[in-house]
């Protein structure tokens, strides 16, 4: 974990370092910090923001919730939260400076070839349809390769006042660096094509493009182990399954699913996926994770529980965050997604290897039936979830080792059912910190502060977490924690 940690930051700087000192650079960053307000106004650019957050900070996939399982009882989440949120920040600007100082690198290539083109155009041009006298005497057209964008610029501002009626028939382009930049791909096309374009000019490009593959594979497993554990422990916890088993079970599952991705079709797919799979299925389950804790579970108490954790009251300020005006911007986000969705049939970017272009087609029946199905089935688990519990089809005690609940104070674990086999459980032998999830083990429980009152043994390793009984308050009802 350490090196798929660092060795991403790694390969991000030597990036940025290589491309600062090439030509260009700097004209992408400062496209980067030129912002561009009108698009503020459409609500598929907030999605897209919020979605990458969530992806960034690993929020709605459970992963956190599953990692968060190991912690510490007395952990300080709110440190853990705060410093992860700044690092992701300064992650997300380091990135985003490296891919624009390569791309203005690359818009810089571009526009020189763009200019040299253009540059004979206006040579093949002189004397049928532009005046010799109208080039300036300092720009020297027998050598084209000498030509500098403001000589180009230079050159069609003098041609387009003289010859305005004209011009447009030259058909010479304007070679701004400024267009290039704009036409920058989004996505898969980003790293596959347009970084990769860039790299070819990198002097000792092979080194430079091995790093950078490599890098992107660190990244997608590292992304994948937190995925993987918000599958994996979950289930664990609750069913008596080996982990061996299930999660091979589950990377064999996802690497078939992943052969759709590879046809030649695949790039559609991937967009497919991307669009409805992962998008607005991610913000309605942050949605109901906000809800389900500030309302349904209460806010209160659950600032209740971090002042026991934590050993500090929370600021004032995550109460009204967490309970109005987080969940009412997300709702809000959510509804205008949903409008602009319906008003725009779902479409997709296709290219018509007959006419060489590339236009934007609507899904045909099917593939609306695919998307739709791909929201539904992310969002199905809470619907059946909570219908199973409701109607109690199953509970908290089905398939878990031990039967456990909460309330504040020392920890008491409850005795396991009779069916249940020690021989053949999990954590036998083991300490709560090898086990998939802190469960309680046959003697891990800690000493009660106080001279009264029942004593109990020191957990081996002093956590405690999910699956154990606060009980320091006998009449206090299981849901004050």
């Amino acid at each position: 974990m350490y090196f798929s940690s660092l060795f991403p930051y790694l390969v991000l700087i030597c990036f940025l370092a290589r491309a600062l000192l090439l030509k260009g650079s700097i004209d992408g960053i400062r496209h980067m910090f030129t912002p561009k307000l009108e698009i503020m106004l459409e609500a598929k650019v907030w999605r897209e923001a919020a979605t990458q957050v969530f992806f960034a900070l690993g929020l709605g996939f459970g992963g956190v919730i599953a990692f968060s399982s190991y912690n510490k009882r007395d952990n300080n989440c709110h440190f853990d939260a705060v410093l992860v949120s700044f690092i992701n920040f300064f992650t997300s600007v380091l990135a985003t400076l490296v891919v624009f100082a390569v791309l203005g690198f690359k818009a810089n290539i571009m526009n020189s070839k763009c200019v040299a083109l253009n540059t004979n155009k206006i040579v093949v041009l002189l004397g049928n349809g532009i005046e010799p006298s109208l080039i300036p005497h300092h720009i020297n057209l027998t050598q084209v390769s000498q030509v500098t964008a403001e000589d180009y610029h230079q050159m069609i501002q003098i041609i387009k006042g003289v010859e305005e009626d004209e011009y447009p028939k030259l058909g010479l382009e304007p070679c701004s660096i400024e267009d290039e930049l704009n036409q920058a791909v989004q996505g898969t096309g980003l790293a596959f094509i347009a970084f990769t374009e860039a790299m070819t000019h990198f002097p000792a490009s092979p080194f430079w493009s091995v790093m950078f593959f490599l890098m992107l594979i660190n990244l997608g497993l590292g992304s994948m182990f937190g995925t993987i554990e918000g599958i994996l422990t979950p289930l664990i916890d609750m069913f008596k399954v080996r982990k061996e088993f299930l999660t091979v079970g589950c990377c064999v599952l996802a690497f078939s699913i992943g052969l759709l991705f590879v046809q030649r079709s695949g790039n559609y797919f991937v967009t497919m996926f991307d669009d409805y799979a992962a998008t607005l299925p991610l913000l309605i389950v942050v949605i109901l994770e906000n809800v389900a804790i500030a309302w349904f579970y209460g806010i209160d108490k659950f600032l209740e529980d971090l002042k026991d954790m934590l050993g500090f009251t929370p600021y004032r300020f995550y109460y009204y965050m967490w309970k109005y005006i987080t969940p009412i911007l997300l709702l809000v986000l959510l509804c205008s997604s949903f409008i602009q969705l319906t008003m725009t049939p779902p479409s997709y970017s296709a290219w018509i290897q007959e006419e060489a272009i590339e236009k934007i087609l609507h899904f045909p029946p099917w593939g609306i039936a695919v998307c739709i199905s791909l929201v539904v089935m992310a969002m199905m688990p809470v619907p059946v979830v909570f219908c199973l519990r409701y109607f109690n089809i199953i509970d908290e005690h089905t398939g878990g080792l031990s039967t456990v609940s909460y309330k504040k104070g020392r920890v008491i674990k409850e005795s396991p059912r009779p069916e249940d086999d020690d021989d053949a459980s999990l954590i036998h032998g083991k300490t709560p910190s090898e086990v998939p999830s802190p469960m309680p083990g046959k003697s891990i429980y800690r000493k009660q502060s106080g001279s009264g009152g029942t004593e109990v043994d020191t957990a081996p390793n002093g956590r405690y977490g999910i699956g154990y009984l606060m009980a320091d308050m006998p009449d206090m009802p299981e849901s004050d924690l």
